[in-house]
């Protein structure tokens, strides 16, 4: 097939174009050329910016476009609009982040928050409702011809959010280890070359529909995932669980990675049972924390990466947990 991908050289859209030629379809990637682009010397890259000109990609046809890149409903729409007569299918990468959390845990038909159209700052509290916003431009658009995918967390191979590998690499230091929560919290991921495989899956069938991409294929804990990276990692850390509600006193501590509060759990639950029966295929975790690793160590970041957890606020937070849950009972009520 001919495939375009917007973006390509950064995590997701890396793995798609990995993916896709690895079974032999021919690619073109549409990005600024800002990120990684000394990779992929053999596909065709056409340099631009969707927000200022779609022009060259005038002209041209491809059996589909995969969009792993789109964030603002201007944005999405430009591209639809620019796209809708040159190609088959438009598929875009969304988020479970679209859903309110309201009726419990989310299969594709909870609610979603209220499209947002008017927001040009990509924040936490804008974020889901932009994504609703794209996949209405997508659908209104594409009608028929698109297929819509809702990843939770995504992780593996040249993730830049740290939210995983941070975990891996703590427990493989050794010490005391803060973690979050209720050691029993369900914690869900996604492995970014099963995302791929499944949209290609879908984009080669011609097949569109709405779904969401979680896993792994077995209930996880976050005490689970912690046993899986230590047994992959072979590290000795201590782990001491801090209570939601102590974490929640300091903006600081709740950037934990991977911690959400209690009432945003039902996320951490969302269904794939659509996409399971669709065809969608999920590793084991161990195999992920293991190529994960492997990547990172061949190919380290120049930066620290966001998502971690600085080593001294873990221990300002340690030392505060502490303090209160050795505090006498008496000094602790006054």
């Amino acid at each position: 097939m001919k495939l375009l991908v917007m973006g390509g050289t950064r995590f997701v859209g890396r793995h798609i174009v990995e993916a896709a030629l690895a079974r032999g379809h021919e690619v073109t990637m549409f990005n600024r050329g800002k990120k990684n682009p000394e990779l992929f010397p053999e596909v065709e890259r056409i340099t631009g910016d969707r927000k200022e000109s779609l022009e060259p990609l005038a002209g041209r046809t491809w059996d589909a476009v995969i969009d792993p890149a789109g964030y603002l409903p201007a944005d999405v729409r430009a591209s639809a609009e620019a796209l809708k007569d040159s190609v088959g299918m438009y598929a875009f990468v969304s988020t479970i982040s679209v859903y309110t959390g309201e009726g419990g845990p989310p299969n594709e038909d909870a609610p979603l928050h209220p499209a947002d159209f008017e927001s040009t700052e990509i924040t936490n509290d804008t974020y889901g409702g932009l994504k609703v916003a794209c996949e209405q431009v997508v659908q209104e658009v594409m009608a028929g011809r698109n297929l819509i995918v809702r990843p939770g967390i995504i992780v593996g191979p040249f993730d830049y959010m740290n939210r995983f590998l941070y975990w891996a690499k703590r427990i493989a230091q050794g010490g005391e280890m803060a973690a979050p929560g209720d050691p029993e919290r369900p914690v869900q991921v996604l492995d970014v070359r099963d995302l791929a495989a499944f949209v290609l899956d879908r984009v080669e069938a011609g097949a569109g529909g709405t779904f969401n991409l979680v896993g792994p294929a077995e209930t996880l804990t976050m005490q689970g995932m912690l046993d899986e990276m230590r047994a992959v990692t072979g590290g000795d850390a201590s782990v001491t669980w801090i209570p939601d509600e102590f974490l929640g006193r300091d903006d600081e501590w709740k950037k934990m990675p991977l911690w959400a509060p209690a009432d945003d759990n039902d996320l951490f639950l969302t269904s794939n049972a659509r996409a399971l029966a669709a065809g969608l295929k999920l590793r084991p975790v161990a195999d992920t924390i293991r190529d994960h690793l492997a990547a990172d160590e061949a190919d380290p970041p120049e930066t620290t990466p966001p998502g971690g957890f600085d080593p001294e606020r873990e221990a300002e937070l340690l030392a505060a947990w502490h303090a209160e849950a050795e505090a006498p009972a008496s000094a602790a009520s006054e």
